[in-house]
């Protein structure tokens, strides 16, 4: 079964060094497609054997949507060359656990949906964590996290279904039918907050290009940065804990079980329910 994963970019060098760790693990680098936003050498460095493409970033007005609309076309292209694309931002990791599932390809073998999403954890950095290593696996020292629904994504594709508002647009005659498709022991794993030294570098950035194009930039989180990642450590320590089994338990329960299918916009997404509850990963993350 021939897997690819691509992603897009911009200056997010820690989470792009773990993307490409992850994937080119699992799939082999010479399968990975970084979209470089822009002209950027260290990308190279990052994911030496990756396929990098180079857009121009001249323009930034409405680019999330212009961003969404190429990594779908990108993705669509690669459905022809490949049986399974995955698709995630550079600080998303899909982990399978190794006692479940022993590849991406044993998972796909099971199924017979034409996308799979995963449950969502957005792993923290918290005060009795070490620091990270440069080129360390997260997972080694970060194991906290929390189950959330906004991150309960659609991650990979069989054939040409656009990934959008974290979900699948599946015709808007289909979203009674269509299968919201989320395996047990699939886990989508946010770590943009899982570095505080690498959240500072990326904050800086996001906050820089919201205040270049001013208004027009309307993407969540980008403009005021720092405030979204302190309420996000608020809430995460004011977060209800659990243990990984009853955590994963209560995810299932409140998100799997309760897909959103709007007909309107012919979406089949998970709900937007964050900071289900707090837990502890296990250790077979650390092979995952």
């Amino acid at each position: 079964m021939k897997i690819c994963a691509i992603t897009m970019v911009y200056r997010d060098y820690w989470a792009l060094a773990q993307w490409y760790r992850h994937y080119g693990h699992h799939l082999g680098p010479r399968n990975l497609y970084v979209i470089s936003h822009g002209h950027d050498p260290e990308i190279a460095r990052i994911c030496p054997e990756a396929s990098i493409i180079t857009i121009p970033r001249e323009e930034l007005r409405h680019f999330d949507r212009v961003r969404m609309r190429l990594m779908n076309s990108i993705q669509a292209g690669l459905t022809n060359l490949y049986d399974w694309v995955i698709q995630t931002d550079a600080d998303e990791l899909v982990c399978l656990n190794p006692d479940a599932h022993a590849s991406f390809s044993a998972l796909f073998e099971k199924t017979s949906a034409p996308a799979i999403f995963g449950l969502g954890l957005n792993l923290a950095e918290v005060t009795e964590d070490g620091p990270l290593a440069e080129g360390e696996n997260v997972f080694a020292r970060r194991s906290v996290a929390c189950v959330t629904g906004n991150y309960s994504k659609a991650w990979a594709v069989r054939r040409e279904i656009p990934l959008r508002f974290h979900g699948v647009f599946c015709g808007y005659r289909k979203t009674d039918v269509f299968p919201f498709e989320m395996p047990d022991d699939v886990f989508f794993v946010h770590i943009k907050h899982a570095n505080s030294d690498a959240l500072k570098t990326t904050n800086d950035v996001r906050k820089s290009v919201a205040d270049t194009v001013g208004e027009d930039w309307n993407v969540n989180g980008w403009a005021n940065p720092d405030r979204h990642a302190k309420r996000f450590f608020r809430k995460l320590a004011a977060a209800e804990e659990l243990d990984w089994e009853g955590a994963v338990q209560r995810g299932y329960e409140q998100i799997r079980d309760n897909p959103v299918r709007d007909a309107k916009r012919g979406l089949v997404k998970p709900p937007f329910i964050n900071y289900v509850c707090r837990t502890r990963l296990p250790s077979w993350f650390q092979r995952a």
